[in-house]
């Protein structure tokens, strides 16, 4: 077997090529993590260390075998709505056989190469699906500003302002981890009545251990989490796939969509045996990530090497981190991550990109998922493209002399939409004798469009006419070879049935 050769100069760039911006980053990215694990954990129905332990162990896996370099995979809540129900019938260990589970379908789907499908999301969809995440990033931290004191909303604010002015007079530490290290200070040094960290679920104390899940392992065990394990792993892939094309633009890099599919599901059989939840890419933490100045693979395993020592090390000091520091951090994020420029498109893109892109947003903002929207602009794309194809297929016809025959020429794409109007084009009440119809420049991709070529072939012989079809490409040929009816016995009373 032939083994890719290793290029060592992008290795040792991805690694070691940023070590200083990555080391910084990836602190910050795991204070942010801490509660978005705790948070996930408990929506999920589950121990706080669950969803820990998952964010650590995937990041650090994901930072060996991800496909985009610079890009954070953690518990998210996409993936924690998704097994509420399968832990409330059924327990913990169930999920984890889960996510085990999932990973093995992630590995699959990256073997049969669906990383490609990216290829079909247009960049309306991209865009609403990055507003539409800044949108929920930002509902999501209304709840630590609802029923609180001054004290709170005067954090926010600084941490708010310590970010963004901090930049303009120096850049050689990231401004959101100054902003928290700086109101946690503050905050501990004046003993301010602020909700923190430690409110949200008690830090585990003790390194994850490998365990196999104590499940029957029999056919209805897999009848039972096999269908949570197929959403997880289309709504984990269809996230990750996204956030890396995301972080693709921001850092004007190229990811492997596959090998990002592959390493997405060793990462999640590694979490599932180490009692983690199953996990994704984080559009959240990426940024965070990417803003801190993270690029390569050191900064994602950092990320996930820092969480757990902070954890398990600083558990009491990261306990006092007050949650406003955290929202600051987030709302930073939300206002990076929306494309402001996209409001200002929305007058000058076309009507039906515009409408692709709104449609993402409000169906994503509305469900809160993620899958439901992209699939919404995913089908909207597609609908809109095939009735702009459809209107560039032009049929023209020209007479011969004697008025006893004509020809017409077929310029386009003919489909399932364009099909009516390629027949529609054609006078069959002429009294002619003869009709050559030249696709020379025509493709016939369906059994829609080799309907249409019957309908028109019948309709002139049925008054009487000769028709010669002329410049059939190999594949239009091959598709007229397997499914064209009108030089069939019966062709022409299947047109009379019609």
């Amino acid at each position: 077997m032939n083994l890719p050769a290793i290029d060592l100069a992008t290795v040792r760039q991805n690694w070691f090529g940023n070590l200083k911006g990555d080391s910084l980053a990836g602190i910050v990215v795991a204070l942010a993590l801490i509660p978005e694990a705790i948070a996930f954990s408990i929506i999920a129905g589950v121990d706080p260390a669950v969803g820990l332990y998952a964010s650590f162990v995937v990041c650090v896996v994901i930072a060996f075998a991800g496909g985009r370099p610079g890009m954070i995979s953690a518990a998210t809540g996409a993936m924690a709505l998704l097994m509420i129900t399968l832990v409330r019938e059924h327990g913990l260990q169930y999920l984890l056989a889960a996510t085990i589970l999932t990973g093995i379908l992630q590995i699959i789907a990256g073997y049969i190469r669906l990383g490609a499908l990216m290829r079909f999301v247009s960049k309306s969809v991209v865009t609403g699906f990055v507003n539409a995440l800044a949108i929920l990033i930002f509902l999501a931290q209304l709840p630590e500003l609802t029923n609180v004191g001054w004290e709170t909303y005067a954090m926010v604010a600084g941490g708010l302002a310590i970010i963004y002015i901090l930049p303009r007079l120096t850049k050689a530490i990231p401004s959101p981890l100054v902003a928290i290290v700086v109101l946690t200070a503050l905050s501990m040094v004046m003993g301010l009545d602020v909700r923190n960290v430690g409110d949200m679920g008690q830090l585990p104390a003790t390194l994850p251990m490998f365990l196999i899940p104590d499940i029957p392992l029999n056919l209805e065990t897999l009848m039972i989490i096999f269908p949570y394990s197929l959403t997880l792993m289309m709504v984990g892939l269809l996230e990750s796939l996204m956030t890396a094309t995301i972080v693709d633009e921001l850092t004007d890099t190229p990811s492997d969509k596959n090998r990002e599919c592959k390493g997405q599901g060793v990462a999640n059989i590694a979490s599932g045996f180490f009692g983690g939840m199953a996990a994704c890419a984080m559009i959240g933490q990426s940024v965070i990530n990417i803003k801190s100045g993270g690029r390569g693979r050191m900064s994602t395993l950092l990320a996930g090497l820092f969480l757990l020592f902070m954890i398990l090390v600083l558990g009491e000091w990261v306990a006092q981190i007050p949650m406003a520091a955290l929202v600051a951090v987030m709302f930073m994020v939300a206002i990076g991550t929306f494309n402001w420029g996209s409001v200002k498109n929305l007058v000058q893109h076309p009507k039906s990109s515009s409408f692709v892109m709104l449609a993402t947003v409000v169906v994503t903002v509305f469900t809160h998922d993620l899958a439901k929207g992209v699939f919404t602009g995913v089908l909207l794309s597609g609908i809109f493209f095939a009735q702009k194809v459809a209107r560039i297929v032009a049929v023209q016809s020209t007479a011969a002399e004697d008025g006893r025959s004509r020809e017409y020429t077929v310029l386009g794409q003919i489909f399932f939409a364009s099909a009516d109007g390629f027949v529609g084009a054609f006078d069959f009440k002429e009294a002619i004798d003869h009709v050559r119809i030249d696709v020379s420049r025509a493709h016939f991709w369906d059994v829609s469009a080799i309907s249409a070529l019957d309908k028109v072939i019948l309709k002139f012989r049925r008054e009487g006419t000769v028709v010669e079809v002329d410049g059939l490409n190999e594949a239009s040929r091959t598709m007229v070879d397997k499914f064209a009816m009108h030089d069939k016995p019966g062709a022409m009373d299947s047109l009379m049935g019609h």
